[in-house]
């Protein structure tokens, strides 16, 4: 009898081991997004990649930058090709238990498990692939011959498979055509893969021999199946500077037209003119106090700490620093002054504690609309920026995190915003009709609060952005307030009163970002930004 049950255990964990596949370990490869062991690895246009890229025989050329380092044929891509060949060994040696036609896709939905396609095989349409509510399911894929994909097809995970646990071994080309959105991690044996103009990737393109050609495509290293979740490094103590929002420890502070400010503005060797105690939510600091001597010393400290912070990744190519670029929890540096132009974006992996830091031996500079654009749980208040060099924050350019400038000027131009804060060591400032919302840190008893300004807002003003209709609601208690609006510049181009609950505005205004400030009969005020668009 025991041998009877003994027999059919046996079976049992040998059918067991059939239908689940077990994943590869991938070792050092597993940093790579882009890898080949023996091979070029090319890019053209614009692309988008997160984890390493590199060759352990031959060159990496044409990037521009990458979240990731780049290696070519040193001890990390030695490493990697070691380890490349491990796992490209443990997928070829799977006992696969399913056998589908050469055409994958079309609707086509799969559980876990180990397939093997004979010959060459095409993805075409849509594969969905069924984790069975397992983030654990592991799916293998092993072709032996050629892999290509029709454009625009797609490989979609349901049910809680992750992209971690895909794996394709592809004993041929890898040719994923325009607009392929892609699930794991590809292995080509002794040869190349291209993913052309579109292609998104959610894995890695790796080769044990054949150049890794991409033109303008997203690549993106999977997280999760016990990979490193993502901190980034310690952030600062900013102790008093916390309660700052604009300061300058030598310089003037000036502004021109309505600029909205949560927190102190102040200077501890300077003058600080310009900002209306109306819309400012803390103190003014117009000559240099005890706050501010204390302020300066704090942001010193700050500097210093985050001048000396470890470098994970260089971002090679300053002068192209944003175009939709995403980063990811680390220690940046930049060599040269730098251009924001269009977008980065900051993404967290859904780590709300992660931190940013981005360190620029230079000038900063950005273009008109540039923004930083927080993902996957970010927040401003673990964004530091440390900037050896002026500061120009372009018309309406939308920024995000502690901005400290470093013997260098800080001008936001008009309209431009931040969550978070704008300090400068030594350097003047200057702001033009700007929104700066410090983020949290402040000890509340230390921020003093305008008597003029109500701590929660009363009045709900929508649609915003709006076209021609404004609608403004009051809370009963301050109906016959007083509604102004001012442009970026400071003018004032409306004034109403307000004697009804809701007020529908009729408004024709050009596109572009204004100001609101609603005062009731009692004093209190509430301001805002507000949006008109054409």
């Amino acid at each position: 009898m025991i041998k009877i049950l003994q027999f059919i255990f046996s079976i049992a964990v040998m059918i067991t081991a059939g239908v689940f596949a077990q994943a590869p370990v991938l070792g050092a490869t597993s940093d790579f997004a882009l890898f080949s062991s023996n091979g070029a690895v090319s890019n053209t246009g614009l692309s988008q990649l997160t984890g390493n890229v590199g060759t352990n025989n031959g060159s990496s050329t044409n990037f521009g930058n990458v979240d990731g380092v780049m290696h070519d044929a040193d001890g990390a891509t030695a490493t990697a090709a070691a380890a490349l060949t491990i796992a490209y060994n443990q997928l070829n040696s799977a006992i696969p238990n399913f056998f589908p036609a050469p055409l994958l896709g079309n609707g086509q939905t799969l559980t876990a498990g180990t397939y093997s396609i004979g010959q060459s095989a095409t993805l075409n349409n849509t594969l969905t692939l069924d984790g069975g509510g397992s983030g654990n399911s592991v799916f293998i894929f092993k072709i032996q011959g050629a892999f290509s994909s029709a454009a625009g097809a797609q490989v979609l995970l349901t049910n809680g498979a992750l992209a971690c646990n895909v794996f394709w071994k592809v004993e041929g080309l890898v040719d994923l055509a325009s607009n392929t959105s892609m699930k794991g991690t590809i292995i080509a044996n002794n040869a190349a893969i291209i993913l052309n103009t579109g292609t998104s990737l959610e894995g890695r393109a790796l080769s044990t021999t054949g150049a890794v050609t991409v033109s303008g495509v997203t690549v993106r290293k999977p997280i999760g199946c016990g990979s490193l979740i993502l901190t980034g490094p310690a952030q600062p103590v900013l102790n008093s500077v916390a309660c700052y929002t604009i300061f300058t420890g030598n310089g003037t502070v000036t502004n021109t037209g309505v600029s909205l400010v949560t927190g102190d503005i102040g200077s501890n060797l300077g003058l600080t003119t310009g900002f209306s105690a109306i819309n400012v939510t803390g103190t003014i600091h117009a000559n240099p106090d005890t706050s501010t001597a204390i302020c300066a010393l704090d942001l010193a400290n700050v500097y210093a700490f985050l001048n000396t912070l470890p470098t994970d990744i260089e971002l090679l190519y300053p002068a192209a620093f944003g175009q939709n670029l995403v980063l990811t929890p680390h220690t940046y540096q930049l060599n040269a002054a730098t251009v924001l132009n269009g977008t980065v974006f900051l993404n967290a992996q859904n780590n709300p504690n992660a931190v940013f830091v981005i360190k620029i031996n230079g000038a900063l500079s950005t273009s008109t609309y540039a923004s930083v654009v927080l993902q996957n749980g970010a927040q401003a208040k673990n964004v530091f920026w440390k900037i050896d060099g002026a500061v120009s924050l372009n018309d309406y350019a939308s920024f995000k995190g502690t901005v400290i400038g470093n013997n260098g000027a800080i001008n936001m131009n008009i309209g431009s915003t931040i969550e978070g804060r704008v300090l400068s060591t030594s350097g003047a400032i200057n702001t033009v009709g700007i929104n700066a919302q410090m983020t949290a840190g402040c000890n509340p008893g230390s921020l003093a609060v305008s008597s003029a300004v109500k701590n929660k807002e009363t009045a709900s003003v929508y649609p915003n952005p709006f076209s021609s209709v404004l609608n403004v609601k009051l809370d009963n208690e301050n109906k016959e307030s007083n509604l102004t609006i001012y442009n970026a510049a400071g003018t004032r181009v409306l004034g109403k009163v307000l004697n009804e609950t809701l007020s529908s505005i009729q408004l024709n205004l050009p596109a572009g970002i204004y100001f609101y400030q609603i005062q009731s009969k009692d004093g209190k005020v509430q301001t805002g930004k507000i949006i008109s668009k054409p």
